[in-house]
């Protein structure tokens, strides 16, 4: 076995996909709100797989516990059972700020004049690092490196007595994208930023109140969606059942569009809309402005099934799952000694070479990101026997990097950025490409009146960003 293991090094699988920020969720009024929450986050799984956590009150105190790594593997029934309390919040964590460490996993708890505070934030914010340097420099101490610890640190500085006003007034001070749950040790509070960029959803079970990144985790606790908290308002959930404040003046939406994209859950509604409906009809836009002339539609799975069923159902050509996805692949894997091409992509998926053999084929996706893994798809494909492979993407070109919450490459290392559609053909191997309009985009999601952040495709930031993100996401 000792000789195996040099024979077989470890191989860690590429990954050219936007990867998911962060998800949260919160409980109030259940004598099982840290089962609840761990469902909750179970649910919530896609949006961050790097750390996960629970913070729990019972009326008087809060305990917390995080680790690294998935939510089962995190909270065993154990780990749930030392837990106790009626109200909680969770959170599961991809970094976007801050370093993978266990002490940047959320929620975050301390204790400050205004009692015990737990907070867990799903987004970015785009002068943290500003307000950070100031805060340090007046003796200031961090624990962690994540953005998220300066909300915490304004709250605790607020003169204001109410927590209300002191949450009100830590957020006037920073600037970005949050949609947050805290956790005091009597109430929840859920809170959407003034523009709205990350989704946050209320919802109902019994004489409960829940709140998630998205409905699907409503779903599996069986809690009935009421609405979105909408932006700029706090919901503030304790004895008196809900009350709903606005803490800041309305502002132009900037809804993160590429939730309906790639990073919700189908089965999702976000931004009050349903993602499975957005993705087929990006795909039957697909189809209208990009056809084809082919026996079969090939999804990409998983994420571009949905847009996939739609170019079928408007083209007429049939759908064919002809890229089997191997779902039980861990992060880290042992690679023969003796080279295998593509391997990490084969890891993840193979061809039903009977399906492909002599075809000419429509491979459908959501995105090209850095073009790396697309290209290994295509061979792969093309391998398999496909004639012909007219690639088609879902999105427009992927040309800037985020700064609300979603971990993009740098922006030199979007293909899009450097490339055009014609040399992103040839690079990938395909015999014809097609992107979305950005048109078809808006249309497919029903954006009618702006409400959408569209700043990956066109570069245009509905805030200002603090020249150090800047420099990190466009270095050279």
């Amino acid at each position: 076995m000792q000789l195996a293991s040099s024979f077989f090094p470890v191989f860690s699988l590429p990954d050219d996909k936007f990867h998911d920020h962060c998800g949260v969720f919160a409980v109030y009024g259940h004598s099982e709100a840290a089962k609840l929450a761990y469902l909750g986050l179970y649910a919530l799984q896609h949006r961050g797989q790097e750390s996960a956590g629970i913070a729990v009150s019972d009326g008087d105190s809060l305990t917390c516990k995080r680790g690294m790594g998935h939510v089962d593997e995190i909270f065993p029934s154990e780990v749930i059972k030392g837990l106790p309390g009626y109200l909680a919040i969770g959170h599961t964590r991809y970094s976007t700020a801050g370093d993978t460490d266990l002490k940047n996993a959320q929620p975050l708890k301390v204790s400050c004049n205004k009692g015990q505070v737990a907070l867990a934030h799903n987004g970015n914010l785009v002068n943290a690092s500003t307000i950070r340097r100031d805060l340090e420099s007046r003796g200031d101490i961090f624990q962690t490196t994540s953005d998220t610890e300066v909300i915490l640190h304004f709250f605790a500085r607020s003169r204001q007595a109410g927590i209300p006003e002191a949450v009100a007034e830590a957020l006037d001070k920073v600037v970005g994208a949050y949609s947050l749950v805290m956790l005091f040790k009597d109430s929840v509070y859920g809170i959407r930023d003034p523009r709205g960029f990350r989704p946050l959803s209320l919802g109902k079970l019994g004489d409960a109140y829940v709140l998630a990144s998205e409905t699907c985790a409503f779903d599996l606790i069986d809690a009935k969606f009421i609405r979105d908290v909408e932006p700029g308002e706090m919901v503030i959930l304790d004895r008196r059942g809900v009350t709903s404040l606005h803490f800041a003046p309305p502002a132009a939406s900037a809804q993160c569009i590429f939730e309906h994209v790639y990073f919700s859950r189908p089965d999702s509604l976000v931004f009050g809309r349903s993602v499975q409906a957005s993705r087929e009809m990006l795909g039957r836009f697909l189809a209208r402005e990009h056809p084809a002339d082919a026996d079969l539609v090939v999804p990409v799975p998983d994420s571009g099934v949905p847009a996939a069923t739609g170019f079928a159902e408007e083209s007429g050509i049939p759908l064919k799952i002809a890229l089997i996805r191997n779902h039980y692949v861990g992060r880290t894997f042992i690679e023969p000694s003796q080279a295998i091409r593509d391997f990490g992509v084969k890891l993840k998926l193979n061809p039903v070479r009977s399906l492909l053999e002599g075809k000419r084929v429509v491979l459908v996706d959501d995105s090209i990101v850095r073009g790396t893994t697309s290209r290994k798809i295509v061979q792969i494909v093309r391998e398999a026997g496909a004639k012909e492979i007219h690639m088609r993407i879902s999105c427009p070109p992927t040309t800037s990097p985020c700064f609300y919450g979603i971990d993009t490459p740098t922006k030199k290392e979007l293909i899009a950025s450097t490339h055009n559609v014609e040399e992103i053909r040839q690079f990938l191997g395909a015999d014809s490409l097609g992107y979305q309009s950005l048109e078809g985009l808006r249309r497919a999601v029903g954006d009618t009146q702006g409400r959408f952040c569209l700043a990956c495709y066109t570069g245009s930031y509905p805030t200002t960003v603090q020249e150090p993100l800047i420099a990190i996401r466009n270095r050279d």
